[in-house]
């Protein structure tokens, strides 16, 4: 109508009135009639917009429907999940605050390796829900629509409605890009957008489903040893069969829907390569159940993460056990220096720390004592070391480096700046966990 056709603000007007009247019940009857889902919804609102009915979908095309459909579909979706994320991430964050400076035994392998601290292990969560956010805001920001292309891209139907006249359809795009809160519309298209974009926004939820379940494989992990544990309500139940269980169900159900998107992403991939010339059907079915889907189970596995990450029970005794254990063999770089202080050949108390410390092992895998390196190297004279010099030596906060600093760095310098452009959202209610 700005544009010049034969539209009249009485049919605007109608089509308007009626858009929450729409008699789903007729479209269906339609549909099965048509075998065609827009026709059959074309159709629907034409009975309730008589007057309008000669001008709905005036020069459209299915995909002119579903498509800009689905793109404002898409941007809705992943905004929510920005938002969960944010969450997530400012849970985390006060989270690793807390706990920066709180030794714990970090893993190579799942084998002890030097220490680290609770709060900068839960630096590299963040740091992964960092990534996720950045691509996210990219891909929201460059989402486009598919616009106003025509059966095959070329606009030669709106090119006959404007008689020829280009530049109004130029504009119609610039108009039906605007009026959905679109900077612009695809430069170029078959009938559809691009499936890759499909494809691109399911590989952005595939990469939060993946750093989602590296989140929730290490709390597995943690619980296991009784060093962390999620949220266990007072009447919850960890299995049917043995009452003292407290299994880590929460995490285990984030893993099991991130493999369900990590793997769902390969179908937009293989739809997105399969597309003939400027359009064929067999993304149709396939798209409407996973991209969906994909959206779904990323919305269950960030509202359970967030019920994790507000909830996470630190047992520090246990994790003082644990560094306790196997901090001996770490200060053993520090005795030989002291050792070699006193007088000490370096080669010769490395070679002797060595055996000492495979006895210890023997000691503590065949015959589940204690770790005894520290008395073994207090009783041999070479090191002229008493046991109580040598426990001078085991403070744990001697052995996590730049832990603490490098984690209030991080909130500092990195997150904190990021969660201030969202601090609308985070003043909203946390939602409840229903998954």
């Amino acid at each position: 109508m700005k544009l010049g056709l034969p539209i009249t603000q009485e049919q605007i007007d109608e089509m308007e009135e009626n858009i929450g009247s729409i008699d789903y019940e007729y479209a269906a009857k339609e549909e099965k009639k048509l075998r065609h889902d827009v026709m059959a919804h074309v159709h629907a609102f034409g009975k309730q917009c008589p007057k309008a009915m000669p001008i709905i979908h005036l020069g459209a095309t299915s995909c002119y429907v579903g498509d800009n459909t689905d793109i404002i579909l898409m941007r809705e979706g992943l905004e929510l999940i920005r938002t969960l994320i944010v969450k997530i991430i400012s849970e985390l964050s006060d989270f690793a605050d807390r706990y920066k400076s709180v030794p714990t035994l970090g893993f190579t392998h799942f084998q002890p390796a030097q220490l680290t601290t609770v709060g900068k292990r839960a630096s590299l969560w963040i740091y992964e829900l960092m990534l996720d956010l950045e691509e996210l805001e990219y891909r929201i920001d460059s989402l486009k629509l598919l616009g106003s292309k025509g059966t095959t891209g070329t606009q030669a139907s709106f090119l006959a409605l404007f008689d020829g006249d280009h530049e109004k359809c130029k504009e119609l795009e610039r108009l039906v890009a605007e009026e959905m809160g679109f900077s612009s519309c695809v430069p170029v298209s078959g009938q559809t957008y691009s499936r890759k974009v499909d494809a691109g926004v399911l590989s952005t939820l595939s990469g939060i489903a993946q750093s989602a379940g590296k989140f929730a494989t290490d709390m597995r992990l943690l619980s296991h040893l009784k060093e962390l544990e999620e949220p266990f309500e007072t009447k919850q139940i960890g299995s049917s069969a043995m009452p003292y269980k407290r299994n880590p169900m929460r995490s285990e159900r984030i893993c099991s829907l991130a493999r369900y998107v990590i793997a769902d992403y390969q179908n937009a991939a293989m739809t997105s390569y399969n597309q003939w010339f400027e359009r064929t059907l067999d993304d149709s079915a396939n798209k409407r159940i996973s991209v969906p889907e994909a959206f779904l189970a990323t919305d269950a596995i960030l509202n359970i993460y967030l019920n994790v990450a507000s909830g996470i029970k630190v047992y520090e005794k246990v994790i003082e056990k644990h560094v306790m254990e196997e901090l001996p063999f770490m200060a053993t770089e520090n005795i030989m220096m002291e050792a070699v202080k006193k007088g000490g050949d370096r080669q010769q108390l490395h070679e002797r720390i060595r055996i000492h410390s495979v006895a210890a092992g023997a000691v503590v895998k065949e015959q589940g004592m204690p770790n005894d390196l520290v008395s073994r190297i207090a009783a041999d004279p070479l090191f002229s070391l008493s046991e109580a010099e040598i426990k001078a030596r085991m403070n744990p906060s001697e052995y996590i480096g730049r832990a603490p600093e490098q984690v209030e760095e991080f909130l500092e310098f990195e997150v904190r700046p990021v969660l201030s452009r969202y601090t609308d959202r985070l003043k909203t209610e946390s939602a409840e966990l229903k998954v």
